[in-house]
């Protein structure tokens, strides 16, 4: 077996300022491309060592949660700064740990200080803390009006659990921690098992990071664990207040629980599975079949299929021009070679998955590529189909396989509208929807539109689902089973709103307002002041 050395991590957990034991539990990466065992020996995390990390974050939060807006964006702009900083060391750690190519790592790198500068703006900002103010009046009647004021505050201390699939977007540094901390929330990241080289120097930017800018050392740790036990009783932890999560459905579901049942219960929001249903109507078809085919084969595969919005379904008519675009995409995706996956789980995952929807009653296997070698983690991508009658008797079909694959699901053209309706009807709650359609397409399918929206949380016009943008209008989230909590996204301005919460003073003195409630708006925020909005 491979081994690589590092001298830079040393495989225990960052608690504060200092570093975890060696006793308990071990564990080391996995290069999934080789097998090969990467070093160093990495320790799991002790129940004392989470305790001391909770004890950190919850002296930490009285202060960090008072810094300025534009404290909370310098801590988060020098966060970039160290990652950019160790480049060298943390691209080709985090690629040996994922087998995902460098060029993906190094655009991940630059997302992920991007992401943390973003939120970086949106504190330094301040208008994300909906601040609103009703004035007194006195001569009100038939009684007087009090003065309130309100604003978003935050939660507390924020347990944030790492992606498989982002070794550094949705990981250590990633959107939860960037939002939790532009919120003035102090963070526990329980590191990936997968990557948690990446994630200790990661973690490591992030504590010179906080050094630098001279924050209390309870604002950032990071534990190590193989197993679950500690991300259970991290979540139960009566000190942490909210939990982000990227990951399986099974795990979500079951980290909720224990968020939902402590015995002061606390927002948990998870991202788990989602088949992002891709609907590709007559004209469109008609138009540019051959296109979509192209570009569907390289949302499909991109990746190896390992990302949480990979179009999973595609939808489409009986017709000839369907037919043509399905013998496409089938000739595309049997010629796709086999792509390394993660790790050794999601990869048997995935293998299982393919071989039990090649047995489902109904089910056609339309395409196969070329085996994969035993050796590694390596997948075969696969393209399915079915009728929509079967489809919809079998509701498993919905259920996501992570990884280079995809079921087309075909419904008679000659009753277009009432089947398709049936089948958005019976989808379950997903990230995104895809709609490949002209003018005349969406104007004759209106009451599809209207449905559809209640099932998604972002529908994708003409495009590929692939690729999540961070930006003000963003939403990355979706009805259950996509995310825990349709309400929030966790990309973009809206990821901040998950970790606070709004907070009213009544008849205040000035002196006993935070400042973005005072009556001079020295911030030049936007705030709503007797209904109206102004920087007033």
């Amino acid at each position: 077996m491979t081994a690589i050395l590092s001298a830079s991590i040393v495989g225990t957990s960052i608690l504060g300022t200092t570093r975890g034991s060696v006793g308990g539990s071990t564990f080391y990466a996995t290069n999934p491309a080789s097998g090969g065992t990467l070093e160093p020996t990495f320790h799991s995390a002790s129940v004392a060592e989470l305790d001391r990390a909770t004890a950190l974050a919850a002296t930490a939060f009285p202060v960090y949660s008072r810094l300025s807006g534009k404290q909370r964006g310098a801590f988060l702009r020098e966060i970039a700064a160290q990652l950019e900083a160790i480049a060298a060391e943390i691209i080709p750690r985090a690629v040996a740990e994922s087998g995902l190519p460098q060029g993906r790592i190094q655009g991940e790198l630059a997302r992920t200080c991007n992401q943390l500068r973003f939120f970086a703006g949106i504190a330094e900002e301040g208008s994300w803390v909906d601040a609103r103010i009703d004035l007194a009046d006195a001569a009100r009647q038939p009684a007087a009006k009090p003065d309130l004021r309100s604003m978003l505050r935050p939660l507390g201390p924020v347990a944030v659990f790492c992606a498989s699939n982002f070794p550094l977007a949705f990981s250590v540094a990633g959107g939860d921690t960037a939002s939790a901390l532009a919120a003035g929330c102090p963070v526990l990241v329980n590191a990936h098992y997968s990557h948690p080289g990446a994630a200790e120097f990661a973690g490591l930017a992030i504590q010179r990071a906080a050094q630098e800018c001279g924050l209390p050392e309870g604002v950032f740790s990071l534990l190590f664990s193989s197993e679950q036990e500690i991300g259970q009783r991290l979540v139960a932890h009566p000190v942490v207040c909210a939990v982000g999560f990227t990951g399986s459905r099974a795990g979500g579901l079951a980290l909720q629980a224990i968020a939902a049942t402590r015995a002061v219960p606390i927002p948990f929001y998870a991202e788990m599975s989602s088949v992002n249903p891709v609907f590709v109507l007559p004209g469109a078809l008609a138009e540019r079949g051959a296109q979509i085919a192209a570009g569907l084969h390289g949302s499909i595969t991109l990746g190896a299929g390992q990302f949480c919005t990979n179009p999973g379904l595609l939808m489409l008519d009986s017709s000839p021009d369907a037919d043509t675009l399905v013998q496409s995409l089938a000739g595309k995706m049997a010629a796709t070679a086999p792509a390394t996956m993660l790790n050794a789980s999601i990869h048997a995952a995935y293998s299982k998955s393919v071989a039990a929807r090649d047995d489902d009653a109904g089910v056609m296997t339309v395409a196969t590529a070329a085996a994969a070698s035993p050796a590694g983690c390596a997948a075969s991508a696969a393209l399915f189909a079915v009728s929509a009658t079967q489809f919809l008797a079998q509701p498993h079909l919905q259920d996501e396989v992570f990884g280079p694959s995809s079921l087309v699901v075909r419904y008679e053209a000659a009753s277009t509208s009432s089947e398709l309706l049936h089948l958005v009807e019976s989808l379950q709650g997903n990230l995104t929807a895809t709609v490949h359609a002209t003018d005349a397409d969406l104007k004759s399918h209106a009451d599809f539109l209207a449905m559809l929206e209640g099932k998604v949380g972002r529908i994708v016009f003409n495009g590929y689902p692939t690729g999540v943008e961070v930006c003000q209008a963003m939403v990355h989230g979706g009805p259950f089973p996509a995310t825990s909590d349709s309400r929030s996204s966790s990309v973009g301005g809206r990821a901040i709103e998950r970790f606070a919460r709004p907070v009213c003073w009544q008849d205040a003195p000035q002196v006993a307002l935070l400042e973005e409630l005072r009556s001079e708006n020295t911030l030049g925020i936007m705030r709503l002041v007797d209904g109206v909005r102004t920087r007033e």
